[in-house]
């Protein structure tokens, strides 16, 4: 293995229309992945990210959601990246290592050394091509550790990132194993929320696994980003037959069989957490890559807000030219990072940023202050309208003088304020820590409410 000719495919998890009740009532009119965050489809990111995997033969979406739902932008991002990507509809749920067991065929057409997997619902920079470890990228794991401090000692801070990156972000290729997971640490107030591992300090191997566990195991969790061989198709397949044959030799009574149909899974739904990475935890079969830079879960509107910012603050370094800039002499001020569609309307006098992202066709009137929101399209804010910590559903008005703010709490049920599709906050109402469904007018001032 490690030949530069391999061929890579990419498989984003994308979920389905049950799986997106904590995101209403955005994904009322939306599929959660083509939610904007930093102006751009939520699964746009990972996408993208998959772009810089050398040797990419081909990106499949994989849920259950309608196809018509993903094919325009299916085919448009295929067209800008000019890579193939596709959407791949289940017919049910089959879990996360399910749904990639039942597509094999079709992803094992392009005959890939290595299989990325990876969670739509997730933010963070995906370092995939240092976890699959590409020698053209990086210092060969060869060097010593002489040679190492030997950089520290001249304090040549680049090349020990290369070294550091080198020693340690080839798991996948150097071990022979037949995955590698990104991971990072937590604090350990949060690590339970998540599936908690334990790594081997020096060669990176996946020693326990278990998902969300009620006492503290380890501050290491799992970030849903993965790189395989075609061997984990062999694993799940004996899985799946190990899940066959309980149920084949089981015998119960009607009542017991009653009560196990609705607390167990079907043979072919398989959980890569519980089913595979528990089970081939400390076999020398899966390695770990660590990031150090952020990572967040996208579970709910507030998230997304919180995701969007982080979203926008690495287009600094990577996509400079989708922020925009401006001083209010000619154009609104902005500040920080903040994301306008070229087809917005934004008054010079408006003061914008920092975490803004505006959609198409948005018209931003005189005075208008925007702080950390999301402004989504066909919205407009009137003279002196104020909206901070808040997400503003498509074709929304928010009048003169008018509020929609909140506290900025990410992950509090009303930690910020959204305004579902077309709603009217009309002149001089405000609007704090509180929820919207569409098609609401809005003459009187809320706080800490859900408007059905």
């Amino acid at each position: 293995m490690g030949g530069s000719e391999e061929r890579v495919v990419a498989v984003i998890m994308v979920g389905g229309p049950t799986k997106g009740t904590r995101f209403r009532p955005l994904s009322l009119n939306i599929p959660k992945p083509l939610f904007p965050l930093a102006g751009q489809p939520m699964v746009h990111h990972p996408i993208s990210a998959c772009k810089r995997i050398p040797n990419l033969a081909q990106i499949y979406l994989v849920g259950f959601y309608e196809e018509r739902e993903f094919a325009l932008y299916v085919s448009a991002i295929s067209n800008e990246l000019r890579v193939p990507v596709r959407y791949l509809r289940e017919d049910k749920p089959h879990g996360s290592a399910g749904g990639l067991y039942n597509f094999r065929d079709l992803i094992m057409e392009d005959n890939p050394a290595h299989i990325f997997l990876l969670n739509c619902d997730v933010c963070c920079s995906f370092p995939l091509p240092e976890m699959l470890g590409n020698r053209h990228l990086y210092v060969h794991y060869t060097c010593t550790f002489n040679l190492w401090n030997q950089l520290r000692m001249l304090h040549c801070y680049l090349c020990f990132v290369l070294f550091f990156s080198s020693m340690f972000s080839e798991a996948h290729k150097r071990y022979g194993g037949i995955g590698t997971l990104l991971v990072i640490k937590v604090s350990v107030e949060s690590a339970s929320q998540f599936g908690e591992l334990v790594a081997d300090p020096v060669t990176k191997e996946l020693l326990h696994y278990t998902e969300k566990p009620e006492t503290f195991v380890s501050d290491l969790i799992n970030c849903g980003v993965y790189v395989f061989t075609p061997e984990i198709f062999t694993a799940i397949q004996g899985v799946s037959s190990q899940l066959k044959d309980r149920a084949n030799l089981r015998r119960v009574s009607s009542f017991e069989a009653l009560q196990s149909a609705t607390r167990s899974f079907p043979s072919d739904f398989v959980r890569l957490d519980q089913d595979i990475l528990s089970p081939l935890a400390g076999k020398k079969q899966l390695y770990t890559y660590e990031t150090r830079d952020f990572w967040e879960q996208i579970k709910t509107p507030g998230m997304s807000l919180k995701c969007s910012a982080l979203y926008l603050a690495q287009f600094r370094f990577t996509s400079p030219h989708l922020l925009a800039s401006g001083d209010g002499s000619k154009s609104a001020t902005i500040v920080g990072d903040v994301y306008i569609h070229r087809s917005a309307k934004i008054h010079p006098t408006a003061k914008i940023g920092p975490n803004v992202s505006i959609s198409a066709n948005a018209r931003i009137g005189p005075g208008a202050r925007l702080i950390s929101c999301i402004i989504l399209d066909d919205v407009e804010v009137m003279e002196n309208g104020v909206v901070i910590n808040a997400i503003v559903g498509w074709k929304s008005s928010i009048g003169k003088w008018s509020r929609v703010q909140a506290e900025g709490a990410y992950n509090a049920k009303l930690g910020i304020t959204i305004l579902g599709e077309a709603v009217t906050v009309e002149d001089e109402v405000v609007v704090v820590n509180s929820i919207v469904l569409p098609h609401k007018t809005l003459n009187v001032s809320v706080q800490e409410e859900i408007i059905l």
